[in-house]
């Protein structure tokens, strides 16, 4: 498993923080282990989980990863 902390823009309360969780929670293969205001931090194995899905996850909740 590969173990990463992703931040993200845009968020600003609880609500934005539910959101992210949720949509991460729907890929398969990834373990969202914690997220706060402007970050997440995640656990996934690299063979079933594309970086690419990760941002999507983020962007379909409204918000964007800072590379």
């Amino acid at each position: 498993m590969t173990e990463r902390e992703i931040k993200i823009s845009g968020m600003s309360c609880q609500h934005c923080v539910m959101a992210v969780k949720r949509e991460l929670a729907k890929i398969a293969g990834l373990e969202v282990e914690e997220v706060k205001i402007g970050a997440a931090r995640v656990a996934y194995d690299e063979a079933k989980v594309d970086q690419r899905r990760i941002q999507e996850a983020v962007v379909e909740a409204g918000y964007a990863i800072v590379e």
